[in-house]
């Protein structure tokens, strides 16, 4: 007996190529979704993924990538920053006391700067954590993107990606660092900064200076484009210090390190860690140290804390303690910055500068 065939018309065949086609159609569009949402190209603001491997769980990120984007980050909000400065309008408002009694001040360009960077490093990087000083508006939502390029500078550098855990990594964005200066037009002090943290530990760190167009950038163990200087005083040192409390310091210092020793007012605490390194801008000027006796807010320090570090220099407490990137936003013990100079023995014959700073 001959064995039986299943014969299909052809109007059996055109349906069945059709419904063939409506699976492919399907599968391809969901691809192309997730390629796009992998560039920022679709979906919610921050909803897309970056970096390699991203996952349900976070993933992995490029501190390669973290970096070129904070740089990018970094100018942006400059960019705002300065535009609000030279339009004199800047809107200034107080958010409250510090623990000094002074004003806190915002301006537009804190603003501004804030929802650029913000934005930019969460579309970007949609799974890590961001802290920043200013309020984040969810109703003012921004994509931002980048285009995925690292610089030639950061690539002679870093020539290799370095991969994280997403969820091991926070990042501390100052929009505005410096705002009281700001209102007062004094711009050499004030800069944008961006840290990326990882465990705890400052890893990455960028000062930008709006009005000079300086960026300093580190990563710890793989490269900088910032140097120390040739030599510092370790004897008799240039101590840079908030304008707000020069004088609890200049107290304390003279009597540690004799009369020679000079004291430099100065505002925001990047431009204070920037005086510390061989910086190319005529405007900044240099210390030795940088000591600081109340307290102060992380994301005015981890990128200064970063860029040391990965230069060989140090930041800890006025007790010579660690400082951790995680938790609280600030920190009550004072604090010591150094680089090329015995740090701990530095710690040692400061003892009552803590103590100071409570009072």
């Amino acid at each position: 007996m001959a064995p039986m065939g299943i014969r299909l018309s052809p109007l059996g065949v055109a349906v069945f190529c059709l419904l063939g086609l409506g699976v492919l159609y399907h599968l391809y569009s969901g691809f192309l979704a997730g390629r796009f949402s992998l560039f920022g190209l679709g979906g919610e603001p921050g909803g897309g993924a970056a970096g390699p491997a991203a996952s349900a769980d976070g993933g992995m990120v490029d501190l390669r990538e973290m970096l070129a984007v904070s740089v990018l980050a970094a100018v942006r909000g400059g960019d705002e920053v300065r535009r609000v400065r030279e339009s004199n309008v800047l809107h200034e408002k107080s958010k409250g006391k510090t623990r000094e009694g002074a004003d806190d001040k915002m301006t537009s360009g804190d603003v501004l700067s804030n929802r650029k960077m913000f934005y930019l490093l969460k579309t970007a990087f949609p799974n890590v954590q961001i802290n920043t000083e200013e309020h984040v508006d969810a109703t003012d939502q921004e994509v931002i993107l980048w285009d995925r390029k690292i610089p030639e500078d950061i690539l002679k550098e870093i020539a290799t990606p370095q991969e994280v855990p997403a969820e091991s990594v926070t990042v501390w964005i100052d929009p505005l660092d410096a705002t009281q200066e700001y209102t007062e037009d004094l711009r050499k002090y004030v800069t944008t900064m961006v840290c990326v943290a990882v465990n705890g530990k400052p890893v990455l760190g960028v000062i930008h200076k709006p009005f000079s167009a300086y960026t300093a950038w580190a990563m710890v163990d793989r490269g900088s484009n910032v140097k120390a200087r040739a030599s510092y005083n370790e004897k008799t040192p240039r101590i840079v210090v908030s304008r707000s409390h020069s004088g609890m310091v200049k107290q304390v210092a003279l009597q540690t390190f004799g009369n020679q020793t000079t004291i430099i007012p100065a505002g925001g605490a990047g431009y204070k860690v920037l005086a510390l390194l061989d910086v190319p801008d005529k405007s900044q000027e240099k210390a030795d140290l940088y000591i600081h006796v109340t307290y102060i807010k992380k994301w005015d320090i981890c990128a200064g804390n970063a860029i040391l570090k990965a230069l060989g220099g140090h930041m800890t407490t006025l007790s010579g303690e660690e400082i951790s990137y995680t938790g609280s936003d600030g920190i009550e013990g004072g604090l010591l910055a150094s680089i090329r100079m015995n740090h701990q023995a530095l710690v040692r014959k400061l003892p009552n500068l803590e103590k100071t700073g409570h009072k």
